[in-house]
């Protein structure tokens, strides 16, 4: 197996309820996967070539364009897409996505065209695997469609959620649900804000820098790290606890 990282692509979208935390959109990957089977994830996936072919510009298009398809195939929301496209429209994108067509075909067959500036870059991970796929994984903000329904895609993905940070967290503690190392940290950074506009000021206010897990030993045990500084109000944990998935 190739350990050349694959590049890929996560959006972080928020529901934003008053006076209460914000929900945020998670799928739960079939067991059958390779990657993460059974985990909670954030909609997101690698970036296609096709990708590429969509927006040129910013630097990191394909990126943002491969996170906005993806949570279209796997969770039928349509994220910074201009006109809005109906439930039915988003509905025959999907199908086409799930058929194979390319995506740029499809958006100028229905007249839309990708608000790219509506994803804000949040973070960036690449772990350092030595013998399992490596996802070079750049993560992103966005909020979700005022009045659109998340459909999961039961393919990949088995249920979605919408959730708050501080609940996934609480289910995982308790055995409920299994989230995996970058899921928990991030979710830690995400339990900090009351919306999204936090959100944003906090990853305006920390320039994405690649986040690359390393191991330590701290007061006499192994510990998997991040690095400190980067906005993640937990950057340490036991290496048999960060690995329990």
């Amino acid at each position: 197996m190739s350990n050349d990282p694959i590049p890929a692509a996560t959006l972080v979208v928020f529901r934003d309820r008053p006076g209460c935390a914000p929900e945020l959109l998670l799928v739960e990957r079939a067991k059958a996967m390779a990657f993460a089977g059974g985990a909670l994830v954030f909609p997101g996936g690698r970036i296609d070539p096709g990708d590429h072919a969509v927006v040129a510009s910013p630097a990191d298009a394909a990126a943002r364009v491969a996170a906005i398809r993806e949570t279209i195939e796997e969770a039928g929301l349509a994220i910074g897409c201009n006109p809005v496209p109906s439930a039915d429209q988003v509905a025959a994108i999907r199908a086409r996505l799930h058929g194979g067509e390319a995506f740029a075909d499809i958006l100028i067959d229905e007249g839309i065209a990708l608000d790219l500036e509506c994803l804000v870059p949040f973070a960036r991970w690449l772990p350092a695997h030595a013998h399992m796929r490596i996802f070079d994984t750049a993560f992103y903000l966005a909020c979700a469609p005022t009045g659109a329904i998340a459909i999961v895609d039961a393919t990949e993905n088995v249920r979605l959620t919408w959730s708050t940070a501080a609940d996934v967290l609480a289910d995982a503690d308790a055995g409920k649900v299994t989230i995996i190392y970058p899921t928990r940290r991030n979710l830690e950074r995400l339990a900090l804000f009351s919306c999204f506009d936090e959100a944003v000021a906090q990853a305006r206010a920390h320039p994405v820098t690649i986040i690359t897990p390393f191991a330590a030993e701290r007061d006499g045990a192994m510990h998997l790290c991040i690095p400190e500084g980067l906005g993640y109000p937990v950057t340490s944990e036991v290496m048999t606890a960060a690995l329990r998935g």
